[in-house]
């Protein structure tokens, strides 16, 4: 249960470097710890991490050699839903779904970002390009049995 029903948001510049990953991951569980349940977290840190670092190896910085990392926190129809967001310079290509080889050494990102989220999408602007995601709990996919 939420502590209040307001929404939250938060926005940090990392460093366009695979560390930007792990600060933005940390920075994140930290400041849902006490607003969100941990299931959340766990997917919204995941779903962050994998964005950031498709965005270290794939795009390119924003000024200053950054990415623009935010997450909003909202309450709907009893769900508790973090909107995550990383914001680079741009890539040559629009990030896509892959299909994966067992043995490939990279290549599952955005599938595992799609398992996670209830959506996610591509946006273009002035500034650069932001991948999105939403990732809920109750969670969008059906309890495993």
């Amino acid at each position: 249960m939420p502590m209040s029903a307001a929404e939250r948001t938060w926005c940090l510049v990392v460093p366009h470097h695979p560390a930007g990953a792990g600060q933005a991951r940390h920075r994140l569980a930290a400041e849902l710890a006490s607003i969100i349940r941990p299931e959340l977290i766990s997917n919204a840190v995941a779903v962050l991490a994998e964005l950031v670092g498709n965005a270290v190896r794939h795009g390119t910085p924003l000024p200053g050699d950054v990415i623009r990392v935010a997450w909003r926190v909202r309450w709907a129809g009893g769900a508790e839903i973090v909107d995550v967001r990383v914001t680079d310079g741009g890539a040559v290509t629009e990030p896509q779904l892959r299909d994966g080889s067992l043995d490939a050494t990279d290549g599952r990102g955005l599938a595992i970002v799609q398992a996670l989220a209830n959506s996610w999408g591509v946006e273009r602007d002035g500034l650069g390009q932001s991948v999105w995601a939403e990732v809920s709990w109750p969670s969008h996919q059906p309890a495993a049995v």
